[in-house]
Parts: C-alpha cells; structure tokens; sequence
C-alpha cells in the first residue's frame, strides 16, 4: 500500500477559512426564512424522490442547513474519515520538517476546499458519522439569484438531488465500503499520478494496470450515483417543480460555461464530476427506455451489478448482462 502523505486536517481547516469568502448577506430575518425553506424543501423532497425511484425510504439522516465554512469543516473531517478507512491511518510525523511539510499540505488541501466551498450547493455525506445531508445556503441564495429563478423552486430542485443520493446509499449500505474499496485499490502501490489537464477523465489516472482499472471502476460508480441522482430530480417534473425546465437550462449553462473557472474546474478535476452527469445521465435515460426504473435499480442491488465503465457507456451490454 502506498503510503499516504500525511495531512495536517487543522491546517487544511485554518487555511481553508482563511481564505473562504462568506457568501451574499442576509439580515437575520433573510437567514431564517433561508433556512426554514430548506429545511422544509429537504422533507418535501423524501416524498417525491420516493415515487421516482421506486426505491424503499431509508433511514432517517441529519439534515444540517450550513454555511461556507461549516461546511468545509465537516468535509474536511469526512475526507480525512475516509482516507483513513480507505487507506489506513497515516504515519504520524515525527520530526520538525515531516510536521511542516503536513501544515503546508493542509494548507494546500484548504485552499482548494475553500474553492469547492463556494460552488457546492448541498451534500450527502455517506462517509459521516452520522451520515447527514448538508445544504449550503450561502451558495444555494448565490446561485439562484445569478439564475433569477424561483427560490422555493429552486431549493427544492437541489434537496431532490441530495435526498436521491440518500436513497441510494440506504438501498445499497454496501456502497461505502465498495467505495472505500476502491479508493484503497487506487492507492494501493508507488506509481499513482494524475494527470488533470486530460480532455479524457478517464486519462486521469497514471500508474499500473490495476490503478487505472480501480479508478475506471470507482468513475462508474461516482458516474452512476450522479446521473441517477440528476435523471430523478428532473423525472419528479413540473407537477412538483413547476419551473422547472427554466431552472435546468439556467443551471446546465452554469456548470458547463467556459472562462476563467473553467480552468480553474480543470486543475482541480471538477470537470471529471462535470462528465459524471453526463454519462451517468445517459445510461440511466437509456436503460428506463429500454426497459424501466425496476431494472435501472437492479444496478444497486450488489457490487457484481454495477456497470462497468464500458456498460455505463454501452448500456445494452449492461442489459444483456444482468
């Protein structure tokens, strides 16, 4: 197993902080009714995303309205949790330059969480203890005011997107530690480089055989939850939405726009997640025409029915598989 660097996660959190902007301002009243919303928004959303999945409610999750820098403390704890069970503990510094070295790279891990921390909109945390759902107010007002769209609409949109995710890892509890499985694999020897600047996301990764086929495996999965989530809050429609379809054209032209964040999505690999909806998308259209959401859920079922990257982009192969 390689070993990982290790990470000082309070430098991460200081420097994160540092630099992280805290978003438009609300007056007190605008905070609550911001967060009422969401919450209410976040129940709402169980329901519906119940009917569209076809999938059996889970178990209840905590359901945390935050702010930039609560939520970058949160996942922050998270990534550490999950490189841990992934890869084991670190091995603690031991000298004065060994600490230094972890303070800088926290540092560094910060710096691109606080950049994170101004576009992410909600999160299921599977990884959590608990689990929990997180919404990002600050980014939530953000955006929908850039989008002029409906608030109510639109914060029930993004809950639908989170709460599909809920419903996922509550059907499939093996889901964490396939996951984690994977991270392991991909960790698992000296040669593992990344190569962000590829067109290919599947590019990505440079190193053995058996890296690159952990990261292909662990890109279908992330594939699969993310355009499953996407395909179930735009099957639950205007009936529940009503603009909906103003809200997806504005929010499609947001997360594929060029410019300046676009290289800056590029150096950081968003854009690998960007290519996620996509083909996740895709496959999950393809498969409910084909057949219907009973058999797209099939794919939840057990490791051994999960796509494979060529099925996730074949999904008659997957098809004819299962």
């Amino acid at each position: 197993m390689q070993q990982i660097p290790t990470i000082d996660w309070d430098a991460a959190v200081s420097a994160g902080t540092m630099v992280l902007p805290a978003g438009p301002y609300l007056d007190a009243e605008d905070v609550s009714v911001v967060v009422a919303d969401l919450r209410r928004a976040a129940a709402a959303a169980t329901e519906h995303v119940a009917r569209v999945t076809e999938l059996p409610q889970p178990a209840s999750s905590e359901i945390l309205v935050v702010d930039r820098a609560t939520w970058l403390r949160a996942v922050t704890r998270s990534a550490a949790a999950m490189l841990e069970g992934a890869a084991g503990a670190p091995k603690p510094a031991e000298n004065s330059w060994q600490r230094a070295g972890a303070k800088a790279l926290g540092g560094q891990v910060g710096v691109v969480m606080a950049v994170v921390a101004t576009r992410i909109l909600g999160q299921f945390d599977p990884f959590g203890e608990p689990n929990r759902l997180m919404l990002v107010a600050p980014n939530v007002v953000t955006v929908e005011r850039a989008l002029g769209v409906v608030p109510s609409d639109f914060r029930l949109w993004v809950c639908l997107h989170e709460e599909t995710h809920r419903f996922q890892f509550g059907y499939a509890p093996w889901l964490r530690q396939h996951l984690l499985g994977l991270i392991g694999e991909l960790l698992d020897g000296d040669e593992l480089r990344f190569a962000w600047r590829t067109d290919d996301p599947t590019d990505a990764v440079l190193g053995t055989p058996a890296q690159k086929a952990a990261f292909d495996n662990a890109s279908a999965v992330m594939s699969l939850l993310e355009g499953h989530a996407d395909v179930m809050m735009d099957r639950v429609g205007p009936g529940v939405v009503p603009s909906f379809a103003v809200i997806r054209r504005a929010f499609d032209q947001r997360r594929y726009s060029g410019g300046w964040f676009a290289w800056v999505q590029k150096l950081l690999g968003l854009d690998i997640k960007y290519a996620q909806y996509r083909e996740g998308g895709k496959f999950c259209h393809d498969v409910i025409d084909a057949t219907d959401v009973a058999t797209l859920n099939r794919a939840f079922s057990a490791p051994e029915m999960l796509p494979s990257l060529s099925e996730l982009r074949e999904p008659q192969r997957w098809l004819d598989r299962i």
